[in-house]
């Protein structure tokens, strides 16, 4: 006889199924299992899950599925990876920022202790090791570019300034940008601030 239509082996072995499913390096929230148990439930899974060693939890409600290096063993997430956890199931838009989007593209070599991400949906901090991740709220219009090469070089851009989008970095974005996401960014131009205008115009091959 069946006690439940949601035997707690059958929600432990689908949990760990779905936690295979991402692959190493994957990060998630409890609420990425909902479909499968209660939140209680969930939680009690998870919990027996750190405790075998099988995830690791890396900050409250935060846990990931890490990659193991032969030497130095678990590696930390990607600031992306855990972004995108946050944003939760909905997958809310997110938008690389600051001084994370700037060593993004390679125009700092620099990797800020703080990664910071526009989104549309609700603001999260957590604070993963050394680095804190952070989804910030912004308007509309700041998330129009989302998801795209012009939002990413718009970020970058703003937190370098003007002065410091020197001859060296332009040349960088052509050799790393492959040509046809250059091309693309004529079309964003009149979402950029009119100084960036001859840079765009610029990577997309079509002079100042």
């Amino acid at each position: 006889m069946k006690t439940s239509r949601k035997d707690p082996q059958s929600i432990d072995s689908r949990i760990l199924a779905t936690v295979h499913g991402g692959g190493r390096g994957s990060v998630f929230v409890p609420a990425d299992f909902l479909e499968i148990g209660s939140r209680e439930t969930v939680d009690i899974v998870l919990h027996r899950l750190v405790k075998k060693g099988t995830i690791r939890r890396l900050a409250r409600g935060v846990y990931d599925f890490p990659k193991e290096h032969p030497v130095l063993g678990p590696l930390s997430p990607s600031a992306d990876a855990v972004a995108k956890a946050l944003a939760g199931r909905d997958r809310t838009r997110l938008q690389p920022a600051g001084a994370y989007a700037a060593n993004v593209l390679g125009l700092s070599e620099q990797v800020p202790a703080k990664a910071v991400f526009l989104t549309d949906g609700p603001s999260r901090t957590v604070k993963i090791g050394p680095t804190t991740i952070q989804l910030r709220r912004t308007t509309a219009k700041n998330m129009e570019t989302a998801g795209r090469l012009s939002g990413l070089l718009i970020q970058a851009l703003r937190e370098l300034g003007k002065e410091h989008v020197t001859p060296e970095r332009r040349e960088h974005l052509k050799r790393t940008l492959p040509a046809d996401k250059r091309r693309e960014l004529i079309k964003d131009l009149r979402l950029a601030p009119a100084w960036m205008h001859s840079i765009f115009r610029e990577l997309a091959g079509e002079g100042a």
